[in-house]
């Protein structure tokens, strides 16, 4: 008989639908597996794909997750300063087997003070400014600091629930996961991270200017509530 397995996903406005949708279609073939998608309301929640998702759950009525994920996209910058959201991230990773984010959703977490001193990652263009909220940034496509899991951008977020898969079920169980959804990626192009041979240069370099311009200023407001709250200092390098 399967273990049942919660895993409790933050859905928000302008989330990236892929860091959300890919994760839950690897979670959702698991044994025993219920999946929960919480934001404030049960209205729909647009994505930035252009068509909305609809939530299973609220806050208030959110079960406790085994497994809470948080996804990224530019969303999530519009919730490192809102309380509600931060307490339900933080009250679910208290009693959570695993805590996890793909892509910027890592920035969520940071703000709801749980990368304090943990190895982390999130998207490329993104990922200098990691080290703003406390985390120890990792360049890598999933990295796991103990219960903590984060996966890189976007598309990593499948890699990366493959890995918690194998961690909560055993690799036959994820192996067969994969071989379900037939996820054997042979991209036409080598283009897929700033150190492939087919990366634009100048395309990384505005993506990163870009990204520190539109989302720096808020992770560092994240950043001084942290101070605020008691957290340790990190400089703007990321160095505590």
């Amino acid at each position: 008989m399967p273990v049942p397995t919660r895993f409790v996903a933050l859905l928000f406005p302008n989330v990236t639908q892929l860091d959300l949708t890919g994760p839950v279609q690897v979670f959702s073939r698991l044994p025993g597996a219920t999946i929960d998608l919480a934001w404030r309301t049960l209205d729909p929640v647009p994505t930035d794909a252009g068509f909305s998702i609809v939530p299973t759950t609220t806050f208030d009525s959110a079960p406790q997750a085994d497994v809470v994920l948080v996804p990224g996209g530019q969303g999530a910058f519009d919730l490192l300063e809102d309380d509600e959201v931060l307490r339900f991230v933080r009250d679910q990773a208290a009693g959570a087997r695993c805590v996890t984010s793909v892509c910027t959703g890592a920035f969520v977490l940071g703000a709801a003070g749980l990368l304090d001193g943990r190895r982390a990652t999130t998207h490329w263009a993104s990922h200098a400014m990691l080290g703003l909220l406390g985390a120890v940034p990792e360049r890598a496509r999933v990295v796991r600091d103990g219960d903590l899991i984060t996966g890189g951008g976007v598309t990593s977020g499948i890699d990366f629930a493959l890995v918690v898969a194998a961690e909560l079920f055993g690799d036959d169980a994820a192996r067969r996961v994969q071989l379900t959804m037939e996820y054997d990626p042979h991209p036409p192009f080598d283009a897929g991270s700033p150190d492939r041979p087919e990366a634009d240069p100048l395309q990384v370099e505005q993506a990163t200017a870009a990204a520190r311009r539109t989302r720096e200023p808020v992770v560092l407001r994240a950043a001084a509530r942290r101070k605020a709250a008691g957290s340790p200092h990190v400089s703007a390098t990321g160095s505590v």
